[in-house]
């Protein structure tokens, strides 16, 4: 049996609807607003892998070309690896979603976003992650946080909420925030010059708006008999966190403020060793809860030595900056090069200019676009002292070149 929920947003109304399709995933949700569809699904193993200590949450987002009426271009005319469009909302959906676990639950976990109908007027963006909420708080899956997720734009001097993809055209303003019931967790924007009040008024209006989109959810959910899975995160041995950090909590505090980045991770690897060293070899369970209890305390460290000793980890002031040095034209036939360095930090970028045929082509769900400014971020293992193939861009650099 399926329940809906149903909401008015600028003239349009938002349906949510629980449990209509995909009976074998753990929760479901459809979504309407306008004639934009999105089906989102959450899934989670209910048998644990051993040795894990984090989430492995996958998201994955898909927008078929079919939702517009539309048959992909090249030979195969069918979607492959998601576009880059796709990566980005992957995140977008990933970013609110991810921290709202309860702690220490360390079950594989799959939300699965697909794009089934585009009016090309209401964009989908937001739907994504109020369809994330509503499969994950009304499945049996530990989740118990639901959120809202609205645009703003300014047309004509006026703020719109959710506003059309021609608004959006006219506006100063893209702002996409996400809350939960206590506030603003989640914002990403882009816009021209625009005064600091007008961000703040829009701020507050998306979090009214996001507020009724928890509170319908909390309403039908209170009228459900839904029963979360049993889920006790494994308690800290408090007893043997203070014992840690009697024995080894200065050595690692002196560990955390090494300067220069190869000798703080040789200076931390060594304390951490240390701690490790107490568990016999063969019983891995007891390694892996040591490995959890030195990670408490230097986090704990971490928090007391910037609020009490106001010192980043590396030994630093706040107000400390690091050597910085920009040197330009480093690459002999490049159109512009330049290396920028900060510390240990360093940037190799490059520009090439082109023809307005070099633009790269965008088969997208609309009008067929063109894109003239491409910049491309590349993270090679080498950057950060470690071992790994050369392959296509993963999922950060794609989301960081977005950032920059």
């Amino acid at each position: 049996m399926s329940h809906t929920i149903r909401l008015e947003i600028n003239k349009r109304t938002l349906s949510i609807e629980i449990g209509k399709v995909a009976k074998q995933a753990d929760g479901s949700a459809l979504l309407r607003y306008g004639d934009t569809m999105m089906f989102v699904a959450a899934t989670s193993r209910k048998e644990l892998k051993e040795g894990k200590d984090f989430l492995p949450l996958i998201v994955d987002y898909r927008e078929n070309t079919y939702a517009a009426g539309k048959i992909p271009g090249g030979f195969f005319k069918r979607e492959g690896r998601p576009s880059e469009r796709e990566i980005l909302m992957a995140r977008q959906i990933d970013r609110p979603i991810r921290p709202l676990f309860p702690e220490g639950y360390f079950f594989d976990t799959q939300i699965v976003g697909l794009l089934l109908s585009a009016d090309l007027e209401s964009e989908p963006d937001t739907l994504g992650v109020i369809g994330a909420s509503a499969a994950l708080y009304f499945s049996d899956i530990p989740f118990t946080t639901p959120l809202g997720a609205v645009k703003v734009g300014i047309v004509d001097g006026a703020y719109v909420v959710n506003p059309t993809d021609h608004e959006l055209d006219r506006s100063p303003l893209n702002l996409t925030v996400v809350s939960n019931e206590n506030g603003i967790i989640m914002i990403e924007a882009g816009a021209q010059e625009i005064d600091e009040e007008k961000v703040l008024e829009a701020l507050a209006l998306a979090h009214e708006e996001n507020l009724r989109i928890i509170r319908a959810q909390k309403d039908l959910f209170a009228s459900l008999d839904i029963r979360k899975r049993e889920f006790t995160p494994k308690a800290v041995d408090a007893e043997k966190l203070a014992r840690i950090e009697e024995a080894h909590g200065p050595a690692l505090l002196e560990a955390m403020q090494v300067r220069g980045k190869k000798a703080s991770e040789a200076a931390l690897a060594g304390v951490r060793e240390a701690v490790l060293a107490e568990a016999p070899e063969d019983k891995p369970e007891d390694r892996l809860e040591l490995k959890g209890l030195f990670a408490k305390l230097e986090e704990k460290l971490f928090r007391r030595l910037v609020l009490e000793k106001k010192l980043r980890t590396d030994g630093r002031g706040f107000d400390d900056i690091r050597p910085i040095t920009a040197e330009v034209g480093l690459l002999t036939r490049t159109h512009g090069s330049a290396l920028f360095t900060r510390g240990e930090t360093q940037a190799l970028a490059t520009v090439t200019l082109g023809t307005f045929e070099d633009a790269q082509r965008l088969d997208s769900l609309g009008e067929e676009s063109k894109k003239r400014f491409m910049l491309h971020y590349n993270f090679p293992p080498f950057s950060v002292g470690e071992v790994g193939f050369l392959r296509g861009p993963g999922r950060r650099e794609i989301g960081h070149g977005a950032l920059a």
